[in-house]
């Protein structure tokens, strides 16, 4: 299946910071009882995260940018492909360093990108797959022929390395078990190669309407100083809830379109939100058949850097006529997000 409208994966490249915080690092830093160590590994199933700041002082070692850079420059070089020749730069992240300037630019100016379209899209964990499509779509009017598309967060800026973490609630507490910090990229163009992956389809769709969000990241300012909220709040029973019924949802949508079987499915790359959650996906999606791409156990929860890790690992394993189903919900409004990748 090939037609002119075709758009390919060249490579993938990811960037981590730092040395993994393991459960037991994390429990000792935060005072945190072994019950909570052994129920972050049993029930939540997430074993390593890593953290782009010093939880010892609070500082920070990692931009953004930083992360984006380095994840940007490994997927050029693993595609063969100078920076010159990017026209399009395309990044999702609900975690920039700045409301301006976009860390999108910032990073394609470290690369000595100019002259080019870019475009940030402010997202969470379906920003990568927003950030895929934008890309794909404007690649397909003949405008562009690369494109660099990149997806990072950084979860940790609203981690108060100072807090008695056992007096907070639960739904706080997990926070700091559930992410990691984390950056990737895609190079995408127009023209196949001996590596190249077609982008068969790409899935993203709004379905929050009269559903309250199962988390909220708040982004405060001078004025709003000193009120009594927490940054960040997630209704984890509601995304155990919801979650893994959206992302059936979305595999049989784009199985649809495609004409795909459920038996001519590959490999899947399900959503990443902790260990214990992506197992009951995977048992949802009933794809038996496809090998399953995952690493939240050993990164954390990345947010809009997770596709990129798990297409790292793919791209190399795809040999000619295999097929890669990946799917992504994000849990603040409720969007259903996904692709499909078909090698040549």
């Amino acid at each position: 299946m090939s037609d002119a409208s075709d758009i390919y994966v060249q490579s993938a490249g990811t960037a981590l910071p730092g040395p993994a915080v393991d459960n037991a690092a994390l429990a000792r830093r935060f005072g945190m009882p072994k019950a909570w160590e052994e129920w972050v590994e049993t029930f939540v199933g997430t074993r390593s995260r890593h953290f782009a700041v010093d939880l010892a002082t609070g500082d920070i070692r990692y931009s953004l940018a930083d992360l984006g850079e380095t994840a940007a420059r490994r997927a050029l070089a693993a595609a063969g492909v100078e920076a010159s020749r990017i026209d399009l730069v395309v990044l999702g992240t609900s975690s920039p360093d700045l409301l301006m300037p976009a860390t999108v630019n910032t990073i394609a100016d470290r690369l000595g990108i100019d002259g080019v379209a870019t475009y940030q899209l402010q997202s969470g964990c379906a920003g990568a797959v927003q950030a895929l499509d934008v890309a794909v779509q404007m690649l397909r009017t003949g405008r562009h022929g690369t494109a660099l598309v990149m997806g990072a967060d950084s979860c940790a800026k609203h981690l108060d390395v100072t807090m008695d973490a056992a007096r907070l609630p639960p739904a706080e507490q997990i926070n700091g078990a559930l992410f990691g910090d984390g950056a990737g990229a895609l190079v995408l163009s127009t023209e196949p190669s001996a590596q190249g992956v077609a982008v068969r389809h790409v899935h993203n769709r709004l379905v929050g309407l009269g559903r309250e969000p199962g988390q909220v990241i708040d982004w405060y300012g001078r004025a709003e100083r000193g009120r009594e909220r927490p940054p960040v709040a997630e209704d984890y029973k509601a995304i155990e809830e919801s979650v893994p019924v959206l992302a059936a949802d979305v595999a049989r949508e784009v199985l649809d379109v495609l004409d795909w079987k459920e038996t001519e499915i590959d490999y899947v790359l399900p959503p990443q939100l902790s260990g214990r959650m992506t197992a009951r996906i995977v048992a949802r999606l009933g794809l038996t058949a496809a090998h399953e791409v995952s690493c939240i156990t050993d990164t954390g929860n990345t947010g809009n850097a997770l596709p990129f890790f798990q297409l790292e690992q793919l791209l190399p394993r795809m040999v000619a006529g295999d097929r890669a189903l990946a799917v992504a919900v994000e849990s603040s409004k409720w969007i259903q997000a996904g692709f499909a990748l078909e090698k040549a």
